[in-house]
């Protein structure tokens, strides 16, 4: 492989750099979903309803609008101008009743109160394409701008309009503030100065193909989009800094460039092997959730790391070689300073060290475990509270008392008297302030035959008939919760095929799968890692240590988070269990495997750790400092929650995943010396000395 890449480097280069042009055709051409809850399994009761909501009625999204001191007259014409935006499927206020043949004076006084409250007044509107689609989106961006302040637009949709906007406007920036921030940790810590903008250039190339390759996926989140390169960059940099210090070595062995190179493509590929594959099989456990932004997530960061690895043994290498005679010209003295101290220190008070380790953990378990239970699923809080949406939002909330509304398709059939009965049933409940249909809307001394035949469309397919209830509680509350639970038992009396449909009831399902999946992820990437890392280091004993050192890391990170008060997005915490995990275990097997290479040449235990922190602990800050310049800048720059607080805990696990590996690994290699050495390969000869 060495060979094949020194001899056809300039081939490679050219490869590389023609490969851009599709990469980046792939790119723009890849959806970005913006809609949390399509993530759902499709076969959950909400998701079939809302497909039957689109498949029947012709109605996917739906939004509110608060319209101000408008007459009769100019609500109509407004209402009217609205109906003529393209994929806006039908509008129900004032205007449309009126036309339709009911006036306001006809209306039930709980149904007009509802929709009045002084000069303002709603507006229902329901497009024939889903929540999250680019054509609801754009009907959203041409309401907001016929209504020209008039009205305030609220919905999911328009949540989404406002995320779009704001998330094309930040991710460009999200990139330069990563690879500012970490060439200049690169700059001050590596030994060269033009280094660090080659392996940019490197991992640039791999990111664009990464990110082109999406394509083949249909679509992405934004939250991978957004993520992707920034993980990418953080996670892959340690085999460009890995290739370049082999190389080092064997250029001041007195070999010559070309022979050096092939030397440290051969020792990457080995010493890789085993940290990149456990960074994938983090990335993959996240490809078994329920919640499919998982898979989507999942996918393309193992496809990020698999193209890092190919990178930095293909590409990289050929871009040393092209300007090996400029860099021997840029070295400089690194920052990093001698660490045989510190190591000695460590080593002299493992017994301290170790006390604390097991100090720590059951606190930070406890805060670990509180953080998991105290996430919120509400979408919407995810962005800054005076964009458009979330003013919209309050306005419903503070005027109407109005913060959900529940759709209930309930079979074409059911008799007027079982509609009157549920929604009497539905009204009374404690939140909810008016049931609509065609029953509550006409009252119950005038037959549905007699509703006029353009609300009776609106409100009846064929096969349903729709109910709109109006609560006055937030989605993810636990009033909500109980709210929908009494919902679905009263439908289900009257009609055991009802369903149930709406932002609340979709985000109930969400709570529940996601519940489960933080297990799921948890475990498989766990068990996954296990196993590679028994594989890399032909050792029972040893990853059970490796793994216990990163979940005591993982559990602080995520314990901070309960004692400083944070409270994060339902995401973050099934996320940034797997991806930590798999990051940062690399530094555990660096150490780890450098400790056992020194017992078997026949040093003592301390002897050995005291080699393997001086010599891991350099490569251990390097690699740790770019994942945290990389996360920290953008944490610090989104008004994005999601992704805000996924950076900000991927820059804090750096951080003390830098200090709990050398602080914590080597007293417990240490102290388990006895067993490791009868648990692993290659090392049972070592038994008579085990206690040295």
């Amino acid at each position: 492989m060495g060979r094949f890449v020194v001899k056809y480097r300039k081939l490679i280069l050219v490869i590389a750099g023609l490969l851009i042009i599709p990469s980046v055709l792939g790119y723009f051409n890849t959806r970005v979903n913006y809609d949390m809850l399509n993530y759902l399994p499709s076969d959950m009761d909400t998701v079939v309803g809302q497909q039957a909501m689109l498949d029947e009625f012709g109605k996917g999204a739906f939004s509110m609008l608060i319209t101000e001191g408008l007459d009769s007259a100019s609500e109509a014409r407004l209402e009217d101008a609205i109906r003529a935006v393209d994929h806006v499927e039908s509008v129900i206020g004032f205007g449309s009743l009126t036309e339709a043949g009911l006036p306001a004076e006809m209306l039930p006084d709980r149904i007009y109160q509802t929709f009045r409250h002084g000069d303002e007044s709603l507006i229902a509107v329901f497009f024939d394409s889903s929540t999250s689609a680019d054509e609801t989106v754009s009907a959203v961006e041409q309401i907001r701008t016929i209504v020209d302040g008039r009205a305030y637009v609220s919905g999911m949709s328009a949540f989404i309009a406002d995320l779009r906007n704001l998330s094309g406007s930040e991710e460009l920036m999200y990139i330069v503030i990563a690879v500012v921030l970490a060439i200049v940790v690169m700059l001050l810590l590596l030994d060269n100065w033009l280094t660090p903008f080659l392996f940019l250039l490197s991992i640039g190339v791999m990111i664009i193909y990464n990110l082109g390759t999406n394509i083949f996926l249909g679509e992405i989140s934004y939250i991978t989009k957004a993520l992707s390169a920034i993980l990418q960059l953080a996670v892959t940099m340690d085999y460009s800094i890995f290739l370049w210090h082999a190389y080092r070595e064997h250029l001041a062995k007195g070999q010559n460039p070309d022979e050096a190179m092939e030397l440290a493509i051969k020792d990457t590929l080995s010493s890789v092997f085993g940290s990149s594959a456990t960074t994938v099989a983090g990335f993959i456990a996240l490809c078994f959730m329920s919640f499919t932004l998982g898979l989507d997530l999942g996918i393309v960061m193992a496809k990020g790391v698999v193209f890092g690895v190919l990178g930095s043994v293909t590409v990289l290498p050929a871009m040393l070689l092209a300007f090996d005679k400029t860099l021997q010209r840029l070295d400089h003295k690194p920052l990093l300073p001698d660490f045989t101290k510190l190591s000695r220190s460590i080593v002299k008070i493992y017994p301290v060290l170790l006390i604390i380790f097991v100090a720590i953990i059951p606190p930070f378990l406890y805060g670990y475990q509180q953080t998991n239970n105290n996430v919120y699923y509400t979408l919407s809080d995810s962005l800054p509270q005076d964009m458009d949406f979330a003013v919209a939002g309050r306005k419903l909330d503070d005027d109407f008392g109005l913060s959900n509304v529940h759709m209930i398709l309930t079979d074409a059939n059911l008799d007027q008297s079982s509609v009157i009965k549920m929604s009497q049933a539905i009204d009374a409940l404690p939140g909810i302030k008016s049931v609509l249909n065609a029953e509550t809307l006409l009252g119950d001394q005038i037959p549905t035959a007699l509703m006029p035949t353009e609300l009776g469309s609106i409100l009846k397919s064929n096969q349903h008939e729709m109910t709109l209830a109006i609560s006055e509680y937030r989605t993810a509350s636990d009033e909500m919760t109980d709210q929908i639970n009494q919902i679905n038992q009263i439908i289900k009396q009257y009609d055991q095929s009802a369903l149930l449909v709406g932002e609340s009831s979709l985000t109930e399902d969400m709570i529940k799968v996601t519940s489960n999946d933080f297990q799921v992820v948890n475990t498989i990437s766990i068990v996954a890692i296990f196993v590679i890392i028994l594989i890399v280091t032909k050792s029972i004993s040893l990853p059970i240590i490796l793994i216990a050192v990163i979940e005591s890391a993982i559990f602080v990170n995520l314990g901070l988070s309960h004692f400083f008060g944070e409270r994060l997005s339902f995401i973050a915490p099934i996320c940034i269990s797997t991806i930590q995990l798999g990051a940062t275990v690399d530094y555990a097997i660096l150490m780890t495997t450098r400790y056992t290479r020194e017992r078997q040449n026949g040093k003592d235990k301390k002897t050995a750790a005291v080699i393997a922190l001086k010599t891991s602990i350099p490569s251990i800050i390097v690699s740790g400092a770019v994942l945290f310049a990389a996360t920290i800048g953008v944490a610090a720059y989104s008004q994005a929650d999601m992704i805000s607080s996924l950076t900000m805990l991927m820059a804090r696990g750096a951080i003390i995943s830098i200090f709990a590996v050398p602080a914590f690994l080597p007293p417990l290699l240490i102290v388990a010396d006895p067993l490791i050495i009868r648990t692993t390969l290659g090392m049972k000869h070592l038994t008579k000395g085990s206690k040295k």
